[in-house]
């Protein structure tokens, strides 16, 4: 329902170089401990793989869409590396 491509953060770089910058940056070493990540914890048990387009947007329509973008920008924080 998105008007523009989502692309994800890491779709600059390959895996050894989100690797590298991670040990550049001191995060590595704690991105390896095991522990359940987000991808385990908020995946929908049945998730929908072929959703009806108007339904989509007929149910985006009742979210306040503001808060979230508000709290989005104002947690920013741009690294440059």
């Amino acid at each position: 329902a998105a008007a523009l491509p989502v692309l994800r953060p890491l779709v600059a770089f390959d895996k050894s170089e989100v690797i590298e910058i991670a040990r550049k940056i001191g995060t590595f070493d704690i991105s390896v401990l095991p522990h359940d990540d987000c991808c385990s914890l908020f995946v929908p048990k049945h998730p929908e793989t072929k959703a009806k387009l108007t339904v989509v947007q007929k149910m985006e329509q009742g979210v306040d869409w503001r808060p979230a973008i508000e709290a989005a920008f104002s947690h920013t924080e741009i690294i440059n590396i």
